[in-house]
């Protein structure tokens, strides 16, 4: 299923606020939240795909990708939820409300978007930091998409205390400052009477339990140093500088929380005969003065092969020829671009005795000198270039 447009999601139009962004998907997630649509699978994908839209559109150097490149800028060029960009069919209802719960005031029952009923409540979820690598790729690969693996030295799961960060089957109790909710209420007098706060909970850190026997291995934080091999699916077309973001392939987060995101920059290498413009390609062909008199046929490179081209007589230098879809693919789907042929004329710079004579006599004839139409012609294609 593709996937819709994250500012349509939103009901947003695509310069608006951050403000404008985030009352926007509070609209929406009342709008769709489960507690309020029980059992309504329907409103529970709307209500994920209203977090997976705000999670971009509010992130300023996401939402600076999606604009630049769609959903393929995130990595979610297959449209099918992916393994990048995004996270609306790969985190839980708890994993939303721990990222965007503070939008509301709470992440517990629908009591947390406020008045709905129900006491909120605000035990955190850790989330795990990102990483981020570089990607090299040439045109072959630009041109077709390609798969990389990475091994990542990265934060991972204890596998001794499965990421709870108790040992054994110790495991943990609710906090005896906060009760469980993960936070604390103070009141403090103020000329304008007492006015009350609700902060993290010192004592359990905003989890709303604490750890009995913590573990021997990752001294209870639920995470060790370690790696991990990583397979990254890079789309067709991707441009040098794009970032892609591959969702939960960062560092774990402690006690099972939320993991990190992979983030991938890519790096074109410079090819040898081709340069990139945009989705286009342009080869730079250097004819010899019978050939572009006289006309025939060359061998143009390609991107996985080469082609043979046919050079008409009298062609001129500065001529362009287009080898439609040679170029390169549009990183949204959007067609292929074409390979742009510039056509030069090489001069030898040392002649034989011979080949100054046969120049010398054709310089006499007047199929030789350029007249004054052609002298227009080419003056005219000269000024073009500073138009």
């Amino acid at each position: 299923m593709e996937k819709r447009d994250y500012y349509e999601v939103l009901g947003v139009e695509r310069n608006a606020t951050a403000d404008e962004i985030k009352k926007a998907y509070r609209k929406k997630a009342i709008q769709y939240h489960p507690d309020k649509n029980p059992g309504d699978k329907t409103a529970e994908e709307k209500f994920k795909e209203a977090a997976e839209a705000y999670d971009v559109l509010s992130n300023p150097d996401k939402r600076a990708r999606y604009d630049q490149f769609g959903h393929a800028g995130l990595g979610g060029a297959a449209g099918n939820g992916g393994p990048y960009g995004g996270f609306g069919g790969g985190m839980s209802m708890d994993d939303i409300f721990s990222m965007f719960g503070d939008i509301f005031g709470g992440r517990g029952g629908f009591g947390g978007f406020g008045g709905f009923g129900g006491e909120s409540s605000q035990q955190r979820r850790y989330r795990g930091s990102d990483l981020r690598v570089k990607v090299k790729l040439n045109l072959k690969e630009i041109s077709t998409g390609v798969e990389k693996k990475f091994k990542l030295k990265k934060y991972v799961t204890c596998e001794h205390c499965h990421g709870t960060g108790a040992e054994g089957n110790s495991g943990s109790e609710t906090c005896p400052t906060c009760k469980g909710s993960g936070t604390v209420i103070r009141n403090q007098q103020t000329i304008l009477g007492t006015m009350q706060t609700r902060t993290t909970c010192p004592t359990c850190g905003g989890e709303g339990k604490i750890i009995k026997n913590k573990c021997k291995e990752c001294a209870g934080e639920g995470i060790v140093y370690g790696e991990e091999v990583v397979t990254v699916k890079i789309p067709a077309g991707v441009a040098d500088g794009m970032q892609l973001s591959m969702s939960g392939k960062g560092n774990a987060g402690k006690h099972n929380g939320i993991p990190g995101d992979l983030l991938i920059l890519v790096e074109e290498e410079a090819d040898k005969e081709l340069i990139r413009d945009e989705n286009d390609l342009i080869y730079n062909l250097l004819l010899s003065f019978p050939t572009a008199a006289l006309g025939g046929t060359v061998e143009i490179p390609t991107i996985d092969s080469k082609v043979k081209v046919k050079i008409e007589p009298g062609t001129q230098p500065g001529k362009v020829l287009r080898l439609r879809g040679k170029g390169l693919p549009s990183v949204n789907g959007y067609g292929t671009g074409d390979l742009l042929v510039n056509v030069s004329i090489y001069v030898p710079e040392a002649l034989s005795k011979d080949e100054k004579k046969a120049l010398q006599d054709m310089e006499d004839s007047d199929n030789f000198r350029p007249n004054s139409s052609i002298k227009e012609k080419i003056f005219k294609k000269f000024r073009s270039l500073f138009d």
